[in-house]
């Protein structure tokens, strides 16, 4: 799988599961909701800085950022 889909389809993941939009994690992150998109879509190709941000904004680390198939239990831990 593409790295960048990868790690976009985690991100969406982590997001939804806090429930919060796509504009609110950007709102976290100090940039805009289009940049979130794309991130999601796997079309932006992320720096490091902007993994960390990532993950600080959904409250993980960065590497759950790059598993293949994450789980994340009800009580909000990973797996």
């Amino acid at each position: 799988m593409d790295i960048r889909k990868l790690f976009g389809t985690n991100v969406r993941r982590y997001r939804v599961d806090l429930n919060i939009s796509q504009e609110a994690l950007g709102v976290r992150m100090g940039v805009d909701r289009a940049y979130v998109s794309a991130i999601e879509r796997g079309v932006q190709n992320v720096t490091l800085l902007s993994m960390w941000e990532v993950a600080q904004a959904l409250g993980v680390r960065p590497a759950a950022l790059l598993v293949e198939d994450v789980v994340v239990k009800d009580d909000g831990t990973q797996t």
